[in-house]
C-alpha cells in the first residue's frame, strides 16, 4: 500500500498498548508505513496464523506477494489453512524476523475473479522472488484458484535494536 493509499484508509501511526514494556507515549521514533510496505514486499516467507474450527491455533509458513497494501498467498482447497479460513477468515500474518518485526491482522478473502491487470502484478511479484523447486524456473501462479487476499485491519512494526521507541501500530477503519 502506498503512503497515499494508506492515508485514504486513515490509519495514523500510534503506539501499541504493551503494558510493562516501556513503550513511549510520544510519537518520536515511530516507524513510517513505508517501513511495513518495504518489508512485506521483499520478504520471502510469511507466517500465516489461522484458527481451527475447534478454536485451536494453526500457523504455517507460506510464499506470498504484497501488492497495493494487500497480502496475497495461496493454499490448496483441502489444506488445514483453507479449511480454517473457510470456518473463520480472521488471520495473522507475521514476517520471519523477530528483530525487524511486521505483524498484520486482517480477514482473508478468496480471490475469486481478479482483474487481469491485478493478477498479472501478483504473478509478477511472485516470479520476482520465487523459483519453482522442481524446474528452477520462476514460479508464477497460473490462476487465482486457491489464492487469498489479506487487507490489514491492524498492523504492528518495530525494530528490536530500537525497541520500545520504534514500536508502532496502525488501526485501519
Amino acid at each position: 500500500m502506498s503512503e497515499q493509499e494508506h492515508s485514504r484508509r486513515r490509519a495514523e501511526p500510534t503506539r501499541p498498548n504493551m503494558p510493562g514494556y516501556g513503550i513511549h507515549s510520544s510519537g518520536e521514533g515511530m516507524l513510517p508505513w513505508s517501513h511495513v510496505d518495504e518489508r512485506m514486499a521483499r520478504a520471502r516467507n510469511y507466517w500465516v496464523a489461522t484458527t481451527r474450527p475447534n478454536g485451536r491455533p494453526h500457523c504455517a509458513p507460506v510464499w506470498g506477494a504484497w501488492v497495493d497494501g494487500t497480502f496475497y498467498f495461496g493454499s490448496g482447497p483441502r489444506s488445514r489453512k483453507a479449511r480454517n479460513l473457510s470456518a473463520n477468515p480472521n488471520v495473522v500474518v507475521h514476517l520471519e524476523s523477530g528483530d525487524d518485526v511486521v505483524i498484520l491482522e486482517g480477514t482473508a478473502e478468496e480471490v475469486a475473479d481478479p482483474d487481469p491487470s491485478l493478477f498479472t502484478r501478483i504473478a509478477d511479484a511472485y516470479a520476482a522472488k520465487y523459483l519453482d523447486p522442481e524446474t528452477a524456473e520462476e514460479f508464477r501462479p497460473s490462476s487465482a484458484e486457491g489464492m487469498y487476499a489479506v487487507r490489514p485491519h491492524l498492523a504492528f512494526a518495530w525494530l528490536e535494536r530500537d525497541f520500545p521507541s520504534t514500536a508502532t501500530r496502525w488501526v485501519f477503519r
